[in-house]
């Protein structure tokens, strides 16, 4: 099992984990810079951190041996000159790097490749461990780029990266807004997929429209990897065929609405989901904090809330904040409010880590 779990704050990264049965903070690192995202490597051990300092703009930071060093972040080329792009609302488009949204390892078969989304809507690549990003045009120039509109952000943002682990040319990204995309070769191509999502939101011509819609999180099931699970604005959908097409899972309680969604690793039946009211509100049903989890692919769902606050609890997670362990049984998520909950059997009871850091964007086991 994974012993160690990054949180990214609004205040700093932090490291925590587990000793003698129980978890504690155990480290805390870059104390007072806003940290969005982490990734770990799988392949070579190394921490990825991305940092948002505002004015100063976005830096990427990479573990050593010796604790951290900065290295390249993703950077937009320049605009064509005399060339002006806004979007899909009208409003002027910067191409530079407003935040990082999205860190991917590639395959074991292609050690130093890092995917890394983006926005304004630009996806990346790196060959060398992250120390040089290339943008991947191919989709940055995709003439339904340019549909694409800012969801929960002011600006369209690629936040879901999916590797085939049968292929690693093979890739799945998620946009908010703008469906999910696919290739085959490397980024080289795209194709648009997701046919069956609905965006009530939108007007009634582009309700259907693949294009249109506002995933909030894709996930797969590494052992099964033609099931994907999507977290939308709209509700929660399913896919058997690699993302082709999606049903849409109806009558969830207390909301179908929320960010975050993770998969078994091994069982693609298997999902969980933390749920709260939609649109203007964006809290909790009731104040009641709960997670919600399926075990037969949608059909029905458990409640889960031992261990979590049931009375003015308004804690709301983000679409990173939520992570599954290797094993498939440890979960842990974070919380806008600061809490941390953990649970070792697969969300049936949760305890608290603290509930005294600061706004917690993202949740990741080492």
């Amino acid at each position: 099992m994974n012993d160690t779990i990054l949180v990214s704050t609004r205040k700093g990264l932090f490291w925590v984990a587990r000793r003698n049965g129980s978890w504690k903070i155990e480290q805390a690192d870059f104390l007072g810079d806003n940290v969005t995202l982490t990734m770990s490597d799988p392949r070579s051990g190394r921490h990825f951190a991305a940092l948002d300092h505002g004015h100063f703009g976005v830096k990427m930071h990479r573990s050593t041996a010796k604790g951290w060093e900065e290295i390249a972040a993703p950077a937009y080329p320049p605009k064509p000159e005399g060339f002006e792009e806004n979007d899909a609302w009208g409003r002027p488009l910067a191409w530079s790097t407003a935040r990082i949204w999205a860190l991917q390892a590639g395959g074991a078969d292609e050690p130093g490749v890092i995917w890394c989304g983006t926005l304004p809507g630009g996806l990346f690549r790196s060959t060398d461990d992250g120390e040089s990003w290339q943008m991947v045009r191919s989709l940055w120039d995709h003439p339904k780029r340019k549909q694409w509109t800012g969801g929960g952000a002011d600006l369209p943002g690629i936040h879901s990266i999916v590797v085939d682990p049968r292929d690693s040319k093979r890739v799945w990204i998620a946009v908010s807004t703008g469906g999910i995309w696919f290739t085959d070769d490397s980024g080289a191509s795209w194709t648009l997929r997701g046919e069956g999502m609905r965006a009530e939101y939108m007007p009634p011509e582009l309700t259907h429209d693949p294009v249109a819609q506002d995933v909030h999180c894709l996930a797969q099931c590494p052992a099964a990897p033609h099931r994907m699970w999507v977290q939308h604005h709209n509700g929660i959908f399913v896919s058997s065929d690699e993302a082709n097409t999606f049903t849409e899972i109806t009558g969830v309680e207390p909301s179908a609405f929320g960010f975050p969604v993770v998969v078994h690793p091994h069982d693609p039946d298997t999902a969980w989901f933390v749920p709260e009211i939609k649109d203007e509100k964006r809290i909790p049903r009731d104040g009641r904090l709960v997670v919600t989890r399926t075990r037969d692919g949608g059909k029905s769902f458990d409640v889960l809330t031992s261990g979590l606050p049931q009375q003015h609890a308004y804690d709301v997670v983000y679409r990173h904040a939520l992570t599954l362990d290797a094993t498939g049984d440890r979960l842990a998520f974070g919380s806008t409010t600061g809490g941390l909950w953990i649970s070792e059997d697969q969300g049936d009871q949760w305890s608290n880590v603290t509930c005294t850091l600061p706004p917690i964007y993202a949740v990741r086991f080492v």
